[in-house]
């Protein structure tokens, strides 16, 4: 026992003995955690009073039979019930689905392609880079004009080429087939630059020593670009098709400048659908209930690519 006093005395008196608890950690927050949370408040709330509002406004149109002046009666889900029986919904539903798919997918190749083009040391390779920037610098509106002016009429440059080539007059713009072909073209044109940038920003993260140890144990550059580059960019990829899925569902201006949701219809994507049914229909509560569907898939597709970005995390 005496042995134990002279011990206790020295751990409790010593520099030996545990350092003592702060005073500040004692509490749930420091006080500099604390100011943050105060200094940071006010932008916070702003941003979901400027967002949660409109959000609100919108719910509460879509369960009613209003116009955009006049709120009207309470339906219920009648207009969300309406919409989904409507065959002019499932039809924009249709094309909106290969719009994105043509315009996630398309863009992903052709940006991906370039990338690892762009990635070889070519003479002017900085100005190539600058050039292919420009479908998605240039503002949509001269796009769109640039691109009806070469397919818009028969005399137009791609339609007279593509008469004296021998395929006959082809009206890209009035035949429906044609139009969904040349706005999901335009949409790729449009967007490829986008999936260039996000594609050359994940290679370049890429060790090029993976690739030299993989050259000598003999892969081959199929192998090496399956099993090294695709693996090892999976996750900036998930990141720009979350992304240009978002872009392209609800993508107005591509369509609407270019084909105006035309030939009967042929174009119209559901944000096009939407707008029409608010703005020209008048009908409010059905066009606020093809958006919120719209956002619905949107999440839900998000969720899922997301997951697998958490997967390639773990990974």
């Amino acid at each position: 026992m005496s042995s134990i006093a002279p011990a206790e005395h020295t751990a409790t008196h010593g520099g030996a003995g545990p350092a003592p608890v702060p005073a500040g950690s004692r509490r749930g927050l420091s006080r500099g955690a604390l100011t943050m949370i105060i200094l940071v408040a006010p932008s916070v709330i702003v941003l979901l009073l400027i967002n949660a509002y409109p959000l609100v406004i919108a719910a509460l149109q879509s369960v009613r039979n209003g116009i955009l002046i006049v709120t009207g009666e309470f339906v219920g889900l009648a207009n969300y019930v309406d919409v989904l029986t409507s065959p002019r919904f499932w039809k924009a539903a249709l094309f909106t689905l290969i719009f994105t798919i043509v315009g996630v997918f398309g863009s992903w190749l052709v940006g991906m392609g370039l990338a690892l083009l762009l990635r070889t040391k070519i003479p002017g390779n900085t100005l190539f880079k600058v050039l292919l920037m420009l479908p998605w610098v240039v503002p949509i509106v001269v796009s769109a004009t640039a691109w009806n002016w070469l397919v818009a009429t028969p005399t137009s440059p791609i339609p007279a080429l593509a008469a004296k080539l021998g395929f006959g007059e082809l009206y890209f713009l009035a035949d429906p087939t044609l139009a969904v072909i040349t706005v999901c073209i335009f949409k790729v044109w449009v967007s490829f630059p986008f999936m260039m940038l996000m594609t050359s920003a994940a290679l370049a993260s890429v060790d090029g020593t993976v690739y030299e140890a993989a050259g000598i144990d003999g892969a081959t550059r199929w192998q090496q670009f399956t099993q090294i580059t695709l693996p090892m960019i999976s996750r900036s990829t998930y990141i720009s098709w979350i992304l240009m899925t978002i872009f392209c569902v609800n993508d107005f201006p591509t369509i609407y400048l270019l084909t105006g949701g035309g030939p009967v219809d042929a174009t119209t994507s559901l944000v096009v659908l939407a707008y029409r049914t608010v703005f020209q229909d008048l009908q409010t509560g059905p066009g606020v209930a093809i958006a919120f569907m719209m956002t619905l898939v949107l999440v839900v597709v998000s969720t899922v690519l997301y997951r697998q970005i958490r997967k390639v995390d773990i990974a």
